[in-house]
Order: structure tokens, then C-alpha cells, then sequence
């Protein structure tokens, strides 16, 4: 499975002299995400479900997970990747084959991941709603920022942006994954839960570069 990303280590994002710009943050999620290699890996339990679901049923479906995901788990290893990171995948990929096994359907397989994004939005938009961003409370250490951030209206401001964009991109991702599930399309919902690997890392990336040059702007 592929919803860990979140749980990667907190090593330092590598955009302290990098200008903020889409383009940057996305290189830096990619390689934060363990490279092409490790994004491939990460979703190798999700495509050898979908895959042998279509192929033989979900017999073959919990078969082909049950092989895929320790192979992955162990590869991740060997990759020196986050040991919490990857025990994480092995668990979440364990839950969404149990409900998958109690829903009776293969679409199960991504009802966690289909409703965890809504409670990522509600969790970003309740943060900026008590004045409190997320992203701040997550990052802003990482950003080299005042503890005070919040009395810091620039900083204040990026990290509520952010965590805006965070919510409006998790309701879009939720309402995206429910027309999926609905209308039982697995091999969608494979590749938006693929695709959407890098984005907490591109967000995270984004909002440490903003934050750092918030920083900068105002100590001159």
C-alpha cells in the first residue's frame, strides 16, 4: 500500500536555498518518496491486488497480496528506507485486505484509503479554523521558525495557506476515490492511490520553502 508516506522519517527537506516553486517541490516529494524505485515498490502490493483480482478473483487477489507485501516490505528494508515507514505499509496493506475480506468485495480493499483523506481535510481545515494551521504545528521546527510562529503574521499566513491547500486537495482527492469506489473501478483507484504518493511530500517541501523565505523577508 501506498498511504504511509506520512510516517516517513523527518530527515531535513533539502530546499533551504531552493526558490518555492511547484516544480522544485515536486522533484524534492519524488525524492523524498524514495525515488521512481521507491514509489514502485510502495505500490506493489496495490497493483499485484488489482491485478490478480481481475485476473482470478479475490482468491488469487489475497494470494498475490500475501506474497507482494513482505517481498515489498523487505525490499524497503534493503533500500534503507524508514524501518516505520515500511512496518506501516505492511499494516495498512493487512487492514484494508481484512476489510476487503469482510465487505466481501474487492473495491474494499480501498475503503480505508478512500475515507482517509476526508478526515486528513477536516483535520487541516478544523487546524486553521482555531487558528492553529497544521502545517505550522508539523513543520515549522523543520522551517527554522520562531516558537511564537503564531505571533509572526507572515509565517502565520503561509502556514494557513497551506493548510487551505491541504484541505481543498484531500476534499478533492476524497470526492475523486468515492466516484471510484461507487462506480467499483479498481484499477482507478490503484492508480490515484499510486499518483498521489508525493503529494504530502510536495506540500510539506512547498511549505517549508514558503515559510523559510517568509523568515528571511522579514529579518532583513
Amino acid at each position: 500500500m501506498t498511504n504511509e508516506a506520512a510516517t516517513s522519517d523527518s530527515r531535513e527537506l533539502p530546499v533551504e536555498n531552493e526558490p518555492v516553486s511547484l516544480a522544485v517541490a515536486v522533484r524534492q516529494a519524488v525524492v523524498r518518496s524514495g525515488g521512481w524505485t521507491g514509489i514502485a515498490v510502495a505500490a506493489a502490493p496495490t497493483a499485484a491486488f488489482v491485478i490478480a483480482n481481475a485476473v482470478g478473483g479475490m482468491t488469487w487477489a489475497f494470494i498475490a497480496l500475501a506474497v507482494s507485501a513482505p517481498v515489498a516490505f523487505g525490499v524497503r528494508l534493503v533500500r534503507r528506507e524508514s524501518p516505520r515507514a515500511a512496518l506501516v505499509g505492511l499494516v495498512i496493506a493487512a487492514v484494508c485486505a481484512l476489510v476487503a475480506a469482510l465487505t466481501g468485495e474487492a473495491r474494499g480493499f480501498f475503503l480505508v484509503p478512500t475515507l482517509l483523506p476526508a478526515a486528513t481535510g477536516l483535520l487541516f481545515l478544523g487546524s486553521v479554523l482555531i487558528g492553529r494551521p497544521v502545517t505550522g504545528l508539523a513543520l515549522n521546527r523543520l522551517a527554522g521558525g520562531p516558537r511564537d510562529w503564531r505571533r509572526h503574521a507572515p509565517l502565520r499566513r503561509v502556514y494557513a495557506a497551506t493548510s487551505w491547500v491541504g484541505a481543498g486537495i484531500c476534499f478533492a482527492n476524497f470526492v475523486v476515490r468515492t466516484v471510484l469506489y461507487v462506480t467499483d473501478q479498481l484499477a482507478a483507484l490503484a492508480a490515484v492511490e499510486i499518483g498521489t504518493v508525493p503529494v504530502p511530500f510536495a506540500m510539506a517541501a512547498f511549505t517549508v520553502a514558503a515559510a523559510r523565505r517568509a523568515i528571511r523577508a522579514t529579518a532583513v
